[in-house]
């Protein structure tokens, strides 16, 4: 599979790095009207991940056939599943999903902020044990409000940015945030954390992007991270967004 490469350097001596990638997965229903997740594993099986964050997925959901989504997934992927529910629909549930192939230490969801009806939100918390470091690795997967009022997009950021002030291990806060770069969202953001894109890479819409609004983010709280490798990957049928893929590095301690 191709994909649009912006950054890649060889890995430094002394030095731990993770393949990562985020991808709202439109509930495993592609722009052609084919409801595929064998498809969804091969897109993401293309650039072998150790973890993987998921956004718009269903288990056990009538519209999906009451396919455990992230269950599957793990299976046909080799990777332990992580799911928590946001919303119930059609008799399951719909949230955000972390795919891993380190070891699970832990997991919670953290509730976002929500005005006038809106669609619950959350933020999935793994906390995964990673020999790149000596404490365990956070890895944050959300998915932000859609309406186009900011007003939960921001006060989401400033809770996500609450839940790592001060936080002395490795963090990744990984989703689709619905907003762009300079968006306030996403400046709000940036006082925690670093952006693995120099530049926008456009994750939306899928058949030719013209905006980014997904993103992997590298806390900043004392973790030498480095951005190896950033890139959008080419997958233009299997979900109405892109994936986002990066190689993160850390330095040994």
């Amino acid at each position: 599979m191709t994909s649009s490469l912006v950054r890649a350097e060889p890995a430094t001596q002394g030095s731990k790095s993770l393949r990562v990638l985020s991808y709202n997965i439109h509930h495993g229903e592609g722009v052609d009207g084919k409801l595929d997740l064998e498809r969804i594993a091969r897109v993401i099986q293309s650039v072998e991940p150790d973890i993987v964050s998921l956004q718009e997925v269903d288990r056990n959901v009538e519209r999906t056939k009451k396919v455990d989504q992230p269950a599957e997934l793990g299976r046909l992927l080799k990777m332990t599943p992580i799911f928590e529910k946001n919303i119930d629909l059609q008799g399951g549930e719909y949230g955000n999903a972390i795919l891993t192939r380190l070891p699970v230490v832990g997991h919670r969801n953290e509730k976002l902020p929500g005005t006038n009806q809106g669609e619950g939100r959350g933020v999935l918390i793994a906390d995964l044990k990673w020999e790149g470091s000596e404490r365990p690795l956070m890895v944050m997967s959300t998915h932000f409000d859609h309406r186009p009022d900011p007003v939960d997009r921001i006060a989401s950021a400033y809770t996500v940015n609450e839940l790592v002030t001060n936080l002395d291990r490795p963090v990744i806060l990984l989703g689709d945030l619905n907003a762009t770069t300079e968006a306030e969202p996403l400046q709000v953001l940036l006082g925690e954390w670093t952006n693995t894109t120099d530049k926008p890479l456009p994750t939306i819409p899928v058949k030719a992007p013209s905006r980014q609004i997904d993103f992997i983010l590298l806390g900043r709280s004392q973790t030498p991270w480095k951005t190896k490798e950033i890139r959008v990957l080419d997958e233009k049928v299997a979900s109405d967004h892109r994936p986002i893929f990066a190689v993160v590095e850390i330095s040994s301690r």
